[in-house]
């Protein structure tokens, strides 16, 4: 279960990242943002792994020999990607105005990673409801409090964020290989 909390936090730090940017646009109401994003990317981070287990689930039969090299792989160029996106500019930066079809587009931009991480969940001994339960709350929470860390401090936390959770993704993804 650890592995999933860790998987969770890893996942989230980009709609974390992304809260901050938000949060850092000065909206008058942080508050509603805090929630509308909180609710958004959570939902999104639940779903999208969701879907990428049931997908894993179709595979797996035919890849079982190399599942481990498929995680290691889809972990590492998530994890890459996340790295990516921390060392240049972020999207939110181009925002002129938070609207709904604007969080839909990032939350599904932001959780398109988690889809393909979901295909993991089948290589764990845990429940996938369970697991995507947690990346979803854990997502909700730290979009929640990112919101509120942008509208105070700025987009100095950022980078680091999703550079943080780059880099757990490619450990989770060594570990596959390891153990």
């Amino acid at each position: 279960m650890i592995e999933v909390l860790i998987l969770a936090v890893a996942l989230s730090m980009d709609a974390f990242a992304v809260s901050i940017g938000l949060g850092s646009k000065r909206v008058k109401k942080t508050k509603s943002l805090a929630i509308i994003a909180a609710i958004y990317f959570g939902l999104f981070q639940a779903l999208m792994p969701f879907i990428g287990y049931f997908g894993g689930k179709g595979v797996l039969g035919w890849v079982e020999n190399y599942a481990h090299w498929i995680a290691f792989f889809l972990l590492i160029t998530v994890g890459g990607k996340m790295i990516y996106e921390a060392i240049s500019e972020g999207v939110e930066e181009d925002i002129a105005q938070i609207t709904h079809k604007v969080m839909l587009i990032l939350a599904i931009a932001t959780s398109i990673d988690a889809m393909a991480a979901g295909f993991t969940l089948n290589l764990l001994e845990v429940n996938p409801i369970v697991a995507c339960g947690i990346i979803g709350v854990t997502t909700f929470i730290f979009s929640l409090v990112g919101v509120f860390i942008g509208a105070r401090s700025g987009t100095w936390l950022e980078s680091k964020a999703e550079l943080l959770g780059g880099i757990i993704l490619i450990i989770i993804g060594l570990k596959f290989l390891v153990f």
